[in-house]
């Protein structure tokens, strides 16, 4: 294990060599200590399915289905989850890079100790997504996303857009926010209690409060 620090928060994530990983492309009754490069598992649909240790490399698993189940302990690059459905499962130790979540339903999800780093969550729906540990997004397009009654306190979202994001009833308390783009965010001020921003980021803070208390600013 290695452990990666993103502002304040700390997360444990796998340290995997693919040497000492089984090539596989096989899904059916779940992975562990499993390399995968490439495979093609659009539309798959996975239940109660648990993948540990395992690096799984430039993967299609589009419009897929996956109920309950976890992610422990994987590195996972380049992989393209959009338009799928991702509902009960766990999400533990895992570096999630370059991967795309575009128009992705994640519902009753558990985060702990988990980076996404470089994905695309665009037109995605993340709906009582809960964070247990660590978590962080860096450099993520988060952009035209909803997120509803989310439970990510304490979380790093750094350098990230969030141009159009729509935040309804989301605990962000204590989330770091410095560096990522607010202009066009949406949500109700309570949404943001306790964030952390920088000091260039007020000014659409500022647009954001004017239209969250439905303020007229005028010149004179």
């Amino acid at each position: 294990m290695r452990t990666t620090t993103i502002g304040d928060v700390k997360v444990l994530l796998p340290d995997l060599e693919t040497d000492d990983l089984d090539t596989t492309t096989d899904l059916a009754d779940g992975l562990t200590e499993a390399f995968v490069d490439g495979a093609a598992w659009r539309g798959v649909h996975l239940e109660g399915v648990s993948i540990r240790s395992s690096l799984i490399t430039g993967v299609d698993l589009s419009e897929s289905t996956w109920e309950a189940g976890s992610l422990y302990g994987c590195e996972i690059t380049r992989t393209d989850f959009s338009g799928a459905t991702l509902t009960g499962i766990t999400i533990e130790r895992c570096a999630i890079t370059g991967s795309r979540f575009t128009g992705t339903r994640l519902t009753d999800v558990r985060l702990k100790d988990v980076l996404f780093d470089g994905c695309r969550f665009d037109y995605a729906t993340l709906q009582r997504v809960a964070a247990a540990g660590s978590v962080a997004f860096t450099d993520c397009t988060l952009t035209n996303g909803a997120w509803s009654s989310c439970r990510l306190s304490r979380i790093a979202l750094r350098s990230c857009d969030l141009a159009a994001l729509e935040l309804d009833s989301c605990h962000l308390d204590g989330a770091d926010l410095r560096g990522s783009r607010l202009h066009g965010l949406k949500t109700p001020l309570d949404n943001l209690r306790g964030v952390t921003l920088g000091e260039d980021q007020l000014s659409d803070f500022t647009r954001l409060a004017v239209a969250a208390l439905d303020l007229t600013v005028c010149n004179d």
